[in-house]
């Protein structure tokens, strides 16, 4: 990949999209993790308003650190920048009192849980985007968007633009090298940080980005699990499941479309 170039790219059609759409700029939830550091950094580069945000709900101390490592590294960078740290925890331990005695300790509820995290994070970049005037710009890179489905529908899939879904995670990675990106959150084991106990993105995929992006260019071509053996044949079948599992979430809106003339 020729990493600068990319770079530039993002960033001139970044710059070029918010003047096309007469917005100030963008505003960027960031974890502490790759994704949202790179694009937020890119955002940055533009050299437009961008707004980075915080929203701890529960979370663990080193991805608190993490995240208001980087808010501090791009206030210092980029004279654009302005960020802060929202504590959504009150919001969501109040929403999660609220609907306690419904179907208490089930498996689907903790998932529940785990998507409103994503969910009021949405709502939360929508309040501070509309009052700013500022694009809500997705962090989601190919493998998650257009893989397997690793994101939460109307939470970090709720986005205006999406800079780095045409990205597999090795070459955000790529790119985080290249803009200097600190090292603890390019070291850092990828998590969506949405649940209580310590769950990494491999812990439950079931497979690492590279196997995932491996089994993303199989299918490219054509192939199935009958192709393959061992370790490849598990990935692909991890793979096919989520991606199947998870077109609802890339697909559009189903629209019950009305004959004429019924109409």
């Amino acid at each position: 990949m020729q990493t600068q170039k990319v770079i530039d790219h993002i960033v001139n059609w970044l710059k070029d999209y918010a003047i096309n759409a007469k917005v100030n700029g963008f505003i960027v939830g960031v974890s502490g993790g790759i994704d949202s550091a790179v694009v937020s950094t890119l955002a940055a580069k533009t050299g437009l308003k961008t707004l980075v945000l915080e929203m701890p709900i529960r979370q663990k101390a080193d991805q608190v650190d993490r995240a208001q490592d980087h808010i501090e590294f791009l206030k210092s960078n980029f004279p654009n920048v302005e960020g802060f740290t929202v504590d959504l925890t009150p919001v969501f331990e109040s929403f999660e009192t609220t609907v306690n005695n419904y179907k208490e300790g089930a498996w689907s509820k903790n998932l529940a849980l785990a998507n409103t995290r994503s969910r009021f994070r949405m709502v939360t970049l929508y309040y501070y985007g509309q009052l700013n005037g500022l694009l809500v710009t997705g962090t989601g890179n190919k493998v998650e968007d257009f893989g397997v489905g690793f994101y939460t529908k109307y939470g970090d899939g709720g986005v205006d633009i999406s800079p780095i879904a045409d990205l597999y995670k090795t070459q955000v990675y790529e790119i985080a090298k290249k803009l200097d990106i600190l090292e603890s959150i390019q070291k850092a084991i990828p998590t969506d940080g949405l649940w209580d106990a310590d769950k990494t993105d491999e812990d439950q995929m079931g497979a690492t980005y590279p196997e995932l992006e491996w089994a993303m260019e199989q299918q490219f071509a054509g192939k199935t699990e009958a192709d393959f053996e061992g370790r490849q044949k598990e990935v692909m079948e991890i793979y096919l499941k989520l991606n199947k599992a998870t077109q609802h979430k890339m697909n559009p809106i189903p629209v019950c479309e009305i004959p004429q003339e019924l109409k």
